[in-house]
């Protein structure tokens, strides 16, 4: 469905505040100004696994999102560490993106916690504020959380300004000071600019969007191929992708980092079984079956693999998912080597078949 011309379009990206914690703190009160941290089992410093996400008090001491749960602990460790309960966690924004959609022309879900709208039916921009002010206050009062939110032009313009003003903040970027906003920001805001990407463009003196634009559009093709165009772009507050309902989802996943480096298959086998079991529930509860599954493995040292197969059905049966997941997993177990991690991921989602094919089993 095609939406309105680009000089018309008025876009949201809204995102919830640390949200798999915030979530806990809603459901405990008790914890409300205590660090929280919600991840893997610190064990006193000796767990591993990631900080699946922590909120602000946590951030005061330098924990943040996948940082080495073990390196969270160093930092805080009268932190109040939480396991992942993601059905809570999917429940919750379900019904946040109920409240999404009750104000956007369009929705197009970014993730479990974030989205992007389409609200050009506003007309102004002045109207899309108060729509946000009215839309955050409707999730604080009837959800109990808080979310950021950037309204600018465009997709980039509003992802990069729902970051702006954290945690709970609206900041408005109307379509003629989209260039005053952009330029003192840091390169690394742009799609795409990760770590890597962001050290090139400082050594070619472009530490600031403002920077990025001095240099051409054909030094930058030079440097990163057609990605340098991008870039260019990126750096003019150009970005014409629609808000698009299709691509809600790109992947569902899990995966377990064992307490030690395991040798033992069987407990590896089980391992796997229990991330597909969580991925095919969060599937499931989003009313999608998938095509393309993926396992993947970290041996000790930190070497890292996947394999991947794409079906020619969409599935969602757990028979289905389960042996696809061993078969996918049997070169790397026949390898004889010690697991640190291994994880299971679903994507290409289809709507559910009305019946399953060829009697499928559930």
């Amino acid at each position: 469905m095609p939406g309105p011309h680009p000089a018309d379009r008025i876009v949201f990206h809204v995102d919830m505040d640390c949200f798999f914690a915030a979530v806990e703190v809603r459901e405990n009160p008790s914890l409300k100004g205590k660090p929280v941290i919600v991840g893997s089992d610190p064990r006193r410093g000796l767990g591993r696994g990631i900080v699946a996400t922590c909120n602000y008090e946590a951030r005061k001491y330098g924990v943040r999102s996948a940082l080495p749960i073990s390196l969270a602990y160093q930092r805080c460790p009268k932190g109040i560490y939480i396991r992942p309960r993601f059905s809570l966690y999917s429940a919750a924004s379900k019904r946040v993106m109920q409240r999404f959609a009750s104000v956007a022309d369009i929705l197009e879900p970014a993730g479990i916690d974030e989205a992007y709208l389409d609200v050009s039916s506003a007309k102004t921009y002045e109207a899309a504020h108060q729509k946000a002010k009215d839309l955050q206050a409707a999730i604080s009062e009837h959800e109990g959380l808080s979310c950021s939110i950037g309204v600018g032009p465009n997709k980039l313009v509003a992802k990069i300004a729902s970051d702006h003003r954290k945690p709970g903040g609206i900041t408005v970027v109307i379509d003629k000071r989209v260039q005053e906003f952009l330029d003192p920001k840091p390169a690394g805001v742009l799609r795409g600019v990760g770590p890597k990407t962001n050290a090139r463009l400082a050594a070619m003196g472009a530490e600031t969007v403002a920077q990025l634009r001095e240099i051409t559009q054909q030094k930058l093709e030079r440097e990163f191929g057609r990605f340098g165009a991008s870039i260019w772009r990126q750096a003019r507050g150009i970005d014409e992708r629609i808000v698009d309902p299709s691509r809600e989802t790109k992947s569902m996943g899990r995966e377990q980092t064992f307490n030690s480096d395991t040798d033992d298959m069987d407990a590896v086998r089980a391992t796997l079984l229990d991330c597909v079991e969580s991925a095919r529930e969060d599937m499931l509860s989003e009313e999608l079956w998938a095509r393309t599954l993926t396992v993947k493995v970290r041996f000790e040292g930190y070497e890292t693999h996947s394999k991947q197969t794409t079906l020619r059905l969409p599935t969602g049966s757990k028979a289905v998912l389960e042996s696809a997941a061993l078969s996918l997993a049997e070169p790397f177990l026949e390898a004889g080597r010690k697991f640190r991690l291994i994880g299971f991921s679903v994507s290409r989602f289809e709507p559910p078949e009305e019946l399953l094919p060829f009697g499928e089993p559930p």
